[in-house]
């Protein structure tokens, strides 16, 4: 049988690359993410160019009660998950600590925090029922590394860094692995999320330098999921090789 994979956050960014990487060799998919229009037409091309079998799950991550739904009400066919990323996320704003907006902190709190916690929560059932599974959760740099205007976004990634710590030792009885990916500046839809769609502002991050794509990180996390059973990766911190830590950068 395929072994299956679901993908939150499956629209953009590392999420589809992660997406078209595991199509590509053969997987089952179930694709969650908020833009329907998306999922259907990464359903389709995914169906035409590989043949691929996915599943969709269309909707916000922040949502306890549709997610937990959605997920305890799966189809039977489709409830051995062998393995689950939990790629949902987004930073709101580069602002100064006493100016930043309580509403981007809520929404990348929701967003980054609890929605994995409720998704996780969901899925975590079906791998023990199966005996075992992997979950890769997305943290980032800003997880390992405090920066100016960073405030409320790597609060959120350090409790990503936490909670996959905690993930992997209160499941380890359940031969359950979990792998933290944390990703450093990465040309994505990430700043124009950021800057809340100023195109010009978001172009801005990534002069002077080759940052990470998308695809640069679906493959570190196919290699993860394809390692021999006995073998985990619990944690990976990944840069371009311009970009030393969160803040120093070589751009020339």
């Amino acid at each position: 049988m395929k072994k299956t994979v679901f993908i939150t956050g499956a629209t953009a960014g590392f999420g589809e690359a992660c997406a078209r990487k595991f199509a590509a060799n053969n997987y089952r998919l179930i694709l969650n993410g908020r833009r329907v229009e998306r999922l259907e037409q990464l359903q389709k091309e995914l169906q035409d160019q590989y043949g691929t079998e996915s599943l969709l799950l269309p909707f916000d991550v922040r949502d306890r009660a549709t997610a937990t739904e959605a997920i305890e009400n799966l189809p039977e066919a489709w409830q051995q998950i062998d393995f689950l990323i939990n790629n949902a996320g987004l930073a709101l704003g580069r602002d100064l600590f006493d100016e930043a907006s309580l509403d981007d902190w809520d929404t990348m709190i929701d967003t980054n925090v609890k929605g994995l916690l409720y998704v996780s929560k969901a899925v975590v059932p079906y791998m023990v029922k199966q005996g075992g599974g992997h979950i890769i959760n997305l943290g980032s740099i800003a997880g390992k590394e405090v920066y100016e205007r960073g405030n409320a976004y790597c609060a959120s990634k350090y409790a990503v860094d936490a909670l996959s710590r905690g993930m992997r030792i209160d499941l380890l009885r359940h031969k359950i692995k979990v792998t933290a990916i944390h990703p450093g500046a990465a040309e994505t839809e990430f700043s124009l999320v950021r800057f809340k769609g100023d195109a010009e502002a978001a172009g801005k991050v990534y002069d002077g330098y080759e940052p990470l794509v998308g695809e640069d990180i679906a493959e570190i996390i196919y290699y993860t999921a394809t390692l021999p059973a006995h073998v985990c990766i619990n944690d990976l911190v990944v840069t371009c090789t311009a970009q030393a830590n969160a803040s120093h950068f070589f751009k020339g």
